[in-house]
């Protein structure tokens, strides 16, 4: 019997849909879960008729596998994928490939990557993005590790990702250890700040200019044929229009409590440990918490008074448009964060990341695809050591043409009451960064004041520090590290 190309582990929604995927394009697949029903199950209904061998025991999995072998996990994240990394090692033989397809942390890899290899095996962490319908019909890849292991997955790979417009295969070689892992946790980062930028658009039409679920399904509909055409504008687009029994809009009946699974907070834990502003991104994390105390708002919203503000009697359409433009320059600082993140990363962790072909990773399959992504490629291929998007002639011609419009969205929003903070946090990191002083003058001040941590000075070179004895009572001693 013909041996499998490829053996997965894990038959839930993404793992299922990913075999098929994978047998669909031609590859035999080996599967096997560690309940075992699942593969009955599995070979025995969607499966029946397929190239793809039922396996019950990782023995048996490995016997059933074209050498070099090439086992993929689709398990939960943490110690699920060590403890499966241990069950599988001793089956293998040097050369032999795994594979982590979950939503790993990208620390996990990097050590994973280091064990398995010390094994004489190779190591594959792969973000897998698009949900249950990319996994089955073209996600996009992001694999990272072991580079000696890309060659022998590339074809399967490849063959199962989404394609682009121009036909490429969203899937490529990202970088090593856990590289791979961090840029799809970047990307996860940037979907949150999506979702939530869209969702206070949805707000302000709402609330603000007081239009029906379905008035706002016409706009979204129009800004998908503009610069925002992209998949969430499209399922928001579906989701206001789509009717419960009653007729009603189905949307105004869904509690606004939203949840996550962690790689939105990830993202910006490692903005931290970078130093790098990812304010966007932790507001939209934020406001996910925020929107979790569901009843704890309720009582505040009875206990605190709103302002009292007239009624909005403004030009509706010109808003709207204002929102629109508020909402791309908004989309557009996300990615500038992302993006100084992942420069900030590939330094610390010794990547040789290709930022441009990021973006083509992401024009298809995954949950971010968009057109605009095609600008981001545009613009690193133009200057590859680009220190910013937001300092690139496009994106610079963009946040000129719609400032006036975001600041009178996010001034509305703060008169009116109404929570913006991804589009308010948007607009003072752009006017931060524009900036060439800020206050932390006074701050450095500070610190020295009272801990003596040292300043410099504008009329002395960079890297001399200065001690002031602000009350006379201190000494000359400062303190002896200094971290920016």
């Amino acid at each position: 019997m013909k041996k499998a190309d490829i053996g997965l582990i894990g038959l839930a929604v993404m793992g299922e849909n990913l075999v098929m995927n994978m047998e669909s394009k031609g590859f035999t697949v080996a599967v096997f879960n560690r309940s075992t029903e699942k593969v009955t199950n599995f070979v025995n209904g969607r499966a029946s008729g397929k190239n793809i061998i039922g396996t019950y025991s990782i023995q048996e999995l490995a016997d059933n596998l074209a050498k070099p072998r090439k086992v993929m996990m689709m398990v939960k994240a943490g110690k699920p994928v060590d403890d499966f990394i241990d069950m599988v090692i001793p089956y293998l033989e040097p050369g032999d490939i795994i594979i982590d397809g979950g939503n790993s942390h990208f620390p996990d890899t990097i050590r994973r990557t280091k064990y398995v290899e010390s094994k004489g095996l190779l190591y594959i962490g792969t973000g897998v993005s698009g949900g249950e319908e990319g996994a089955l019909l073209g996600p996009s890849i992001m694999p990272g590790g072991s580079p000696a292991a890309w060659p022998q997955v590339k074809p399967i790979f490849q063959g199962i990702a989404a394609k682009a417009p121009d036909g490429s295969p969203c899937c490529d070689w990202v970088g090593s250890d856990g590289a791979g892992h961090f840029v799809k946790m970047v990307h996860n980062g940037i979907e949150y700040g999506d979702m939530q930028l869209i969702c206070e658009a949805y707000n302000l039409m709402k609330n603000l200019l007081g239009m029906s679920a379905a008035e706002m399904a016409e706009v979204f509909t129009d800004w998908n044929k503009t610069e925002l055409d992209s998949y969430l504008i499209e399922i928001t687009r579906d989701i206001l229009g789509f009717k419960d029994t009653d007729g009603s809009a189905l949307v105004d009946k869904i509690l606004d409590t939203a949840g996550q699974k962690g790689t939105g907070k990830w993202t910006s834990v490692a903005s931290l440990d970078e130093g790098v502003p990812l304010t966007l991104i932790s507001e939209a994390v934020y406001a996910r918490c925020l929107s979790a105390i569901k009843e704890e708002r309720v009582a505040a919203s009875k206990a605190i008074t709103p302002p009292e503000v007239p009624a909005f009697t403004g030009d509706k359409k010109a808003f709207i448009e204002d929102i629109k433009k508020a909402l791309y320059a908004s989309k557009i600082v996300s990615y500038a964060q992302g993006y100084t993140l992942m420069r900030a990363a590939a330094g610390t962790y010794n990547w040789n990341l290709d930022y441009g072909n990021i973006a083509l990773l992401w024009r298809g399959g995954c949950i971010i695809r968009s057109v605009f992504l095609g600008k981001i490629k545009e613009a690193f291929d133009k200057n590859p050591e680009l220190a910013n998007l937001l300092v690139d002639p496009y994106f610079n011609g963009i946040m000129k043409d719609s400032q006036a419009a975001w600041r009178r969205v996010c001034a509305a929003a703060v008169t009116y009451g109404l929570p913006a903070p991804t589009f308010v946090s948007a607009l003072s990191y752009f006017d931060g960064y524009r900036s060439a002083r800020l206050p932390a003058n006074l701050l450095q001040a500070q610190r020295d004041y009272f801990g003596a941590h040292t300043y410099e000075r504008v009329d002395a070179p960079r890297g001399e520090f200065f001690h002031t004895n602000w009350t006379g009572r201190g000494g000359d001693t400062s303190a002896s590290t200094y971290v920016v």
